[in-house]
């Protein structure tokens, strides 16, 4: 499936993940993960504080496949109990240079367990692989104080390569963010 065909979401599965398209139905959980300031103190936006607002964001993931250069935005259903865990995503796009960004959140509770490493094993495979986004590189912006997203990406095989100074702004004031990079060939090697 490539993600040229909007019309059709790469469902994927893991051994205890679905990864599904984000559904209005899924508000009041987003709205529990984002609006949670300590679990989301590091994600690059200040937490929700409504469920219109939670509303909004699945309808802002669902128009990044709609965007020029596209994204996938998968909720994270644990399947022990149908509960949205979370969500992680591929997106800016930009095909001529076969590269896009990763971002992610867990819910506080889902958290320490490897449930996230276990879903984006299956989303870089994904992106790396012709029939999904055929990418050569996937960045990942964290922010230097966030250590269990540090050791996540690096876990995955990620290469920090360097600080972005203010690159962001969130929760009243500029952040500094670590550009990570994993590429194609270095995934390869660890499958």
């Amino acid at each position: 499936m490539n993600l040229a065909d909007a019309a059709s979401f790469p469902i994927l599965q893991t051994e205890r993940l679905r990864l599904r398209e984000l559904l209005p139905a899924d508000a009041p959980a987003l709205f529990a993960i984002h609006g949670d300031a300590q679990a989301m103190r590091w994600f690059g936006s200040d937490p929700l504080t409504s469920l219109a607002e939670a509303e909004r964001l699945v309808e802002v993931f669902a128009g990044w496949r709609r965007q020029p250069n596209p994204g996938t935005r998968w909720g994270l259903e644990r399947l022990s109990d149908g509960a949205l865990v979370g969500s992680c995503g591929l997106f800016n796009w930009n095909r001529a240079w076969r590269r896009c960004t990763l971002g992610y959140e867990l819910a506080r509770e889902a958290q320490g367990r490897g449930l996230m490493a276990e879903a984006l094993r299956r989303v870089l495979a994904w992106g790396f692989a012709p029939e999904g986004m055929g990418l050569n590189r996937i960045e990942a912006m964290i922010h230097p104080e966030n250590q269990p997203s540090l050791r996540l990406v690096e876990g995955l095989g990620f290469r920090r390569e360097g600080l972005l100074r203010e690159v962001a702004f969130w929760g009243g004031r500029h952040q500094d963010l670590e550009m990570h990079a994993l590429l194609a060939r270095e995934q390869r090697g660890k499958a």
